[in-house]
């Protein structure tokens, strides 16, 4: 009985994948769901309005009624991966730029990005994209920065945060220089008005209150390396605590985690511009990456600059800036092997991150620090559409989700690097063929060669 009713419900499956018509359609391809980190081979997916339709067996779903098919032989349809510490051009200047920036985004699969220092404009850029009047990745953003500067007294404070929650900001992004008192106050009426926030720790707040007051997460690993040394002026830390280097206690790591561990508290580790800002690799090797001929040419420049400055420090060498990466990734390590959830993020741009680009660079430093290529991905995936409440909608190759996707030619859970050749990328169910995407690089090329 149990056999002829699975038999017929078989049946029944088939003939409404038959029956049904699509927009689009990727044949005979390897899916990467993402619920796991197992390949489902020779699947037909089919695409309609934007959204995953249905997922079956190629041979179960012989034919399409409408609607454009690519063949996805020997490929990997995955879903689409978030930049989770992006930064968006305003239009002061106009649109050109913050749709190129939105582009070089979408070039590499980025089909989600958590913006980091919010305007009034992005508000109505999110919603434009969403609409489909904009061709860009699906867009979260902050406010404008909470910062010693702008939040000098209890008072602003409260006004501040009730301010972006009315204006409609996913979250609060923090910067530098709070007190103590002042931090406290943003933590408190954050905590009323229901808005979380996120980004930098301050020197005054330390990385212990940081966990307490329960970040929704910590981007660049900020206050870790401090939380490891005691005796020491805090001020004195430097870029990031590179200054603390020589003087960090790495026995005090799994307090720290397991603290981390405790509040829920997801790490972004964006830690690709760490190794090239104060790495040892010369600025002029990093300004002629691949990737520079799509950024203004001042702009690398003036990265140039920010770099020399770091290596050109009397109180910089070599060892230390090694060291001081390895200590960060020991970290990560850490943090990832307790279960601590980390989301994908390189900070785009920035000295010498490229948009796009740059979050590639990202999972391979993400693999140095000892992350398996499964969950690299899944902290571009899963783990954005669980930070944001939003499971269900993306982040997996499922009937029902949002058709954000990437065609990979070879397997990225084989070598990460893999990532880095794609086909193709659907956003919202809008396909950009590769030879679509390197056109609209060269455009982007030919307008800084100059």
């Amino acid at each position: 009985m149990n056999y002829i009713i699975k038999v017929f419900l078989t049946t029944i499956i088939v003939s409404n994948l038959h029956a049904q018509e699509a927009d689009f359609a990727f044949t005979n391809v390897n899916v990467i769901s993402m619920e796991n980190d197992q390949i489902i081979p020779n699947q037909t997916v089919l695409i309609s309005a934007g959204k995953i339709l249905s997922i079956g067996n190629s041979q179960d779903i012989s034919t399409i009624a409408s609607g454009r098919i690519v063949d996805g032989t020997g490929k990997f349809l995955m879903p689409g991966i978030a930049e989770m510490h992006a930064h968006i051009p305003g239009n002061q200047n106009g649109t050109e730029l913050v749709e190129e920036t939105l582009f070089l985004y979408l070039s590499n699969g980025i089909t989600l990005i958590r913006g980091m220092l919010g305007q009034p404009y992005h508000l109505e850029l999110k919603k434009e994209v969403l609409n489909g009047e904009v061709m860009g990745p699906r867009i979260y953003t902050s406010g404008p920065s909470i910062n010693g500067n702008s939040v000098r007294s209890i008072a602003e404070a409260e006004s501040r945060v009730k301010a972006q929650k009315e204006a409609g900001y996913d979250f609060l992004k923090m910067h530098p220089g709070l007190t103590l008192e002042n931090f406290n106050a943003v933590v408190k009426t954050a905590d009323e008005v229901g808005i979380p926030f996120a980004g930098h720790v301050s020197i005054d707040v330390g990385i212990r209150r940081a966990i307490e007051a329960k970040y929704a997460s910590i981007d660049h690993v900020d206050g870790y390396l401090e939380g490891l040394v005691s005796g020491k002026d805090p001020n004195s830390n430097g870029f990031f605590g590179l200054e603390f280097t020589d003087f960090a206690d790495e026995k005090q790591i799994s307090g720290l985690v397991q603290a981390t561990k405790e509040n829920n508290i997801w790490i972004v580790p964006t830690q690709v511009l760490m190794e090239q800002w104060v790495g040892p690799k010369p600025a002029e090797e990093l300004s002629i990456l691949p990737e520079m001929k799509y950024m203004n040419k001042r702009t690398v420049a003036a990265w140039i600059n920010t770099k020399n400055g770091v290596l050109n420090d009397p109180n910089y060498n070599a060892e230390k800036g090694e060291k001081f990466n390895e200590i960060r990734r020991n970290i990560m390590h850490a943090l990832h092997e307790a279960g601590v959830g980390f989301l994908l993020g390189s900070d785009a741009p920035q000295v010498f991150n490229v948009p796009g680009f740059s979050i590639q660079r990202e999972m391979q430093s993400m693999s140095k620090a000892g992350f398996s290529n499964y969950d690299i991905i899944k902290s571009g995936t899963v783990n954005p559409a669980l930070y944001f409440g939003d499971e269900g909608k993306y982040g997996m190759v499922k009937a029902g989700f949002s058709a954000d996707l990437i065609l990979v030619d070879q397997n990225p859970l084989d070598d990460i690097e893999n990532m880095e050749k794609q086909s193709g990328v659907m956003v919202r169910g809008k396909w950009l063929s590769a030879e679509f995407i390197q056109n609209k690089l060269e455009d982007i090329a030919k307008k800084y060669d100059n």
